[in-house]
């Protein structure tokens, strides 16, 4: 079997390294060289995803995971008093890890397998005509802003966040650092994302306003907003800007949209690369069913895929659009009983342990 996989980034190396581990041929095409992402993310995974990640892509070595084992959240109203706290006894709930650091793990892992490969597109000729082409099985695209996706599958669901994530590494003194912290402000939800004793991850996701917010003034707001960390040095900023995006049809003949060509989401729940470990999981099955019937891998196999996930999906997008949504209305006008209520159904056990079951498994698919 050959599958080709358009793109080179994160997510198209995780599914490349999950199909060449069942021993199927995988081509990587790629179209220029250009800063894979940014060296100030960070990614994090959720506890059922790491086991997923170890058994079927790769064991990453401890020594690059920070374990989180505690989320609180805050609001602007009250800096000091979190109005939620997520845990479980004796249980971490995900895993942080730098993003250009998982990338070369999977691409020093790849470059010694035989069944892979990695090519460089040298026109649009490919774009056009891939899909034509009888050597692969599927095509599966995980470039968002290609001929293909632009083309192929221009009808989406679509919001634009109006935010700009800005994203830096502070450096601190050493702590026990493994507690994650999210601050509804009035600018727009800040994380403090701890990656060791002495790094922490910033997203801060600002909304955009008639005047501009420097650099200068977002390192005054996190210092302002930081109750936790001696800090001692920013990173450079990186930024993004950050828009929803679901696609209308996850398939066109044998092409599969996969990743952040097929969903995007707002940063804030962490839960992007998530959502695709959990697609790749379902992707993954479909495949392996084939297999084991002894029948051809075709398109049968993505509409599969489709119905098993899509719905899944957008209820999971919704769910953390409603809470970006909720926090900023309610920083505008100022809510007064909204933080009591939250608090009083974060204390209930049914409800905590529901949001974490939430955002550790996603919306179990049967």
């Amino acid at each position: 079997m050959n599958i080709c996989v358009i793109g080179n980034n994160l997510t198209s190396l995780a599914l490349s390294k999950a199909l060449v581990n069942k021993k199927i041929n995988v081509t990587i095409f790629y179209n220029y060289e250009k800063k894979i992402f940014k060296s100030s993310r960070s990614i994090g995974i959720t506890r059922k995803n790491i086991d997923f990640f170890k058994n079927n892509i790769l064991k990453i070595d401890k020594k690059y995971l920070n374990s989180i084992k505690q989320i609180e959240i805050y609001t602007d109203k009250n800096k000091k008093k979190k109005i939620l706290n997520f845990s479980e006894k004796d249980k971490y709930l995900f895993h942080l890890v730098k993003a250009d650091i998982l990338y070369k793990l999977l691409k020093k892992d790849l470059s010694n397998k035989k069944n892979f490969k990695i090519k460089k597109i040298k026109n649009n000729y490919f774009y056009e005509n891939i899909n034509k082409d009888e050597n692969f099985d599927l095509i599966i695209n995980c470039e968002k802003e290609n001929l293909i996706t632009k083309s192929l599958f221009s009808k989406k669901i679509s919001k634009d966040y109006y935010s700009d994530a800005y994203t830096c590494i502070i450096y601190h003194q050493k702590i026990f650092n493994n507690k994650a912290i999210q601050i509804f402000t009035k600018y727009g939800p800040l994380a403090f994302l701890p990656l060791s004793k002495n790094e922490t991850s910033i997203v801060f996701s600002i909304y955009k306003k008639k005047e501009n917010i420097d650099k200068k003034k977002i390192i005054e707001l996190i210092k302002s907003y930081n109750n936790l960390y001696f800090i001692k040095k920013f990173s450079k900023f990186e930024k993004t800007q950050l828009r929803f995006s679901s696609a209308r049809n996850y398939y066109n003949g044998k092409i599969l949209l996969f990743g952040d060509s097929l969903h995007q989401i707002h940063p804030l729940a962490g839960q992007g690369f998530n959502m695709t470990l959990r697609d790749l999981e379902v992707l993954l099955n479909e495949i392996q069913n084939k297999i084991e019937l002894g029948l051809s891998i075709d398109a049968s196999v993505l509409d599969e895929f489709q119905k098993k996930t899509k719905h899944y999906n957008l209820i999971y997008s919704s769910g953390v659009n409603f809470i970006q949504d909720f926090f900023k209305y309610d920083n505008k006008f100022q809510n007064k009983y909204s933080d009591k209520i939250i608090n009083l159904l974060g204390k209930n056990k049914f409800i905590n342990n529901f949001f974490v079951k939430i955002a550790n498994k996603g919306l179990e698919i049967k």
